[in-house]
């Protein structure tokens, strides 16, 4: 797992070093994914991850410090993984393509039904502004991803000219969250799938009918 290095005005870190923050990162972000942040105190992650309390805080002051890390891992392990994909979105068949992966994704892992992004910003955001404002930034993140694809779709005219592409990519990631939600309450996935599904058919509505269908319906 990728995590984001030290920030900026940190001392370079050797390979060793580097090895051992990351390992706190996955190890914090593998905990508070399955049990969330509240109930993952520092003394867990450091028996989780095999490093004294010392070393914990030699890579991180505080347990603000190493959630803001455990952010920016699963940005990368769920925004930036998908990014290739949707950069590669022209076409509702294309945004289909990335639907079926994030329902291939979510029935091979072995984790909770639940979003690691979402379940942080349900927990941080009423807590912790800059916790907030860094989900705030991932969420955007993905929602330009997305609208960038339906703009690339409306641009080769698949979308009618007045779809707004922001709008349809906030929707798109409501229902995900949602979809979420209801999955890991219910342990089924059979409400993600209907989010996900009705979230497609609702930028799908917006989908230009081909003149040759127009004429054929006016005989």
């Amino acid at each position: 797992m990728a995590v984001r290095g030290p920030g900026k005005g940190s001392p370079r870190l050797t390979a060793r070093g580097a090895a051992t923050r990351e390992r706190i990162v996955a190890a914090a972000a593998d905990l508070m994914f399955r049990q969330g942040m509240a109930a993952t105190p520092l003394d867990q992650v450091v028996d989780a991850c095999g490093v004294s309390k010392s070393q914990l805080y030699h890579y991180f002051p505080d347990k603000d410090a190493l959630i803001a890390e455990v952010i920016a891992m699963w940005e990368h392990l769920v925004v930036s993984a998908q990014k290739p994909q949707l950069d590669r979105v022209r076409s509702m068949r294309d945004l289909e393509r990335w639907r079926d992966s994030l329902v291939s994704t979510l029935r091979e892992r072995d984790l909770p039904y639940r979003c690691p992004i979402g379940s942080l910003a349900s927990e941080l955001s009423s807590r912790c502004d800059d916790a907030r404002q860094s989900l705030a930034a991932v969420f955007r993140r993905w929602q330009g991803l997305l609208a960038d694809g339906f703009t690339r779709i409306r641009e080769g005219g698949e979308l009618a000219p007045a779809a707004e592409p922001g709008e349809l990519a906030v929707a798109v990631v409501a229902a995900l969250q949602g979809g979420y939600l209801l999955a890991e309450t219910m342990q089924d996935e059979r409400p993600f799938l209907i989010a996900v599904d009705m979230a497609l058919d609702h930028v799908k509505a917006h989908v230009r009918t081909p003149a040759a269908d127009l004429t054929e319906s006016d005989n």
